[in-house]
């Protein structure tokens, strides 16, 4: 096997370093992957830019990544499910399998979780990566392995419209265009949403919203009353949405969120912001509106994965806007923090791209 084993490993804060690692040994329910596809999130970001995420601190070296697809190469002697060179989507977070959570299907939440880049797990921004089989999901031919790396902010999108109950006919208001916005926002369109408004700051991403099936786009400006705001949604949507969606974490917009939907509407969480914010709850409470959290995803990733090889999302290629060899790492990094050339979802091929698709990513 090839020696080559280079790896992004974050050391601190504005520290990434290149470096070769050693081919990691596998155990017996796990496969070694040859990595090909690692998009940057913006935790990944944060982490490079904070050290920290809440608890979550960089103490020690870490390997940055964790939207990823790989091939497997080698298999643990246990693995029935796959073969060596099936590609496949790496869904990023391994559970213990054991505990309460995990038994009542929940596993996002178990305590024991080893979740790719999360301090103080490793990620998988490398050449060789080692992974739990039962978390590897194999791709049909026609799915490219950047859709396959994709499938990680998807099944965000996925999680959070089951949460909020999306359906046929459901009026859906999603705050935030960035990735995962707009993966939410492909997401509630294939789910049968049947109007969806998504504001944002920044008009740009608001016309990729649009491009991607968005009914509504609404630009908030800094001057408009945060009662303006909501008037100005309802008027555009042509009535109350049931769902609201906030994917953007800040105070403004969870705020929004909870004004805006109507009563008996249910409010989902997505972005996370700062610990503690100040939010109406006592109006959301004296109209049952229905508050609830996501904390990543769970049992998502086949149904991201169906939803995308069905073609009931045609549009996810589009949010990669930028590719970078793995050697590039810095540069793709830095166009992901600055947004740099109206950046959305930068990709880092860890392999010649499209080297191992069958179909080629346009």
């Amino acid at each position: 096997m090839a020696k080559d084993n280079l790896t992004a490993v974050l050391y601190g804060i504005e520290d990434l370093r290149l470096e070769q690692k050693p081919i990691p040994e596998i155990r017996d329910n796990e496969v070694l992957l040859e990595m090909d596809c690692v998009g940057i999130c913006g935790s990944d970001v944060h982490y490079l830019v904070a050290g920290r995420i809440g608890p979550f601190v960089v103490e020690q070296p870490m390997i940055i990544g964790h939207e990823a697809s790989g091939i497997v190469t080698k298999l643990g002697k246990n693995v029935k499910t796959l073969k060596v060179g099936d590609r496949v989507a790496i869904e990023p977070g391994v559970s213990c399998r054991e505990c309460r959570y995990c038994k009542e299907g929940q596993y996002n939440l178990c305590p024991e979780m080893i979740f790719c880049a999360t301090p103080p797990c490793h990620g998988n921004l490398t050449k060789y990566y080692a992974h739990a089989a039962d978390f590897c999901f194999k791709l049909p031919d026609h799915v490219t392995m950047e859709e396959g790396a994709l499938l990680e902010p998807l099944s965000v999108g996925v999680h959070a419209c089951r949460r909020g109950n999306v359906n046929v006919g459901s009026e859906v208001l999603i705050l935030g265009a960035g990735p995962i916005g707009l993966v939410t926002l492909l997401t509630a369109k294939a789910m049968g949403a049947s109007k969806v408004i998504i504001t944002d700051l920044i008009a740009k991403r608001l016309d990729v919203a649009k491009e991607l099936g968005a009914d509504y786009t609404y630009l908030v400006e800094k001057d408009v009353s945060e009662d303006d705001n909501v008037r100005n949604i309802h008027r555009i949507l042509g009535s109350q949405p049931d769902k609201a969606i906030d994917c953007s974490g800040a105070q403004a917009t969870a705020r929004l969120a909870m004004l805006a939907t109507r009563s008996g509407g249910c409010v989902i969480l997505v972005g996370l912001g700062q610990p503690e914010v100040t939010v109406p709850l006592v109006n959301a409470c004296t109209r049952e509106v229905d508050i609830r959290g996501v904390f990543r995803y769970c049992n998502d990733y086949s149904a991201a994965l169906a939803l995308v090889a069905s073609g009931k999302i045609p549009g996810l290629k589009k949010l990669v806007t930028h590719h970078f060899d793995i050697t590039e790492t810095a540069k793709a990094f830095e166009t992901s923090r600055y947004a740099l050339g109206d950046a959305i979802k930068v990709m880092i091929h860890c392999q010649k791209r499209d080297q191992n698709n069958s179909v080629k990513f346009e």
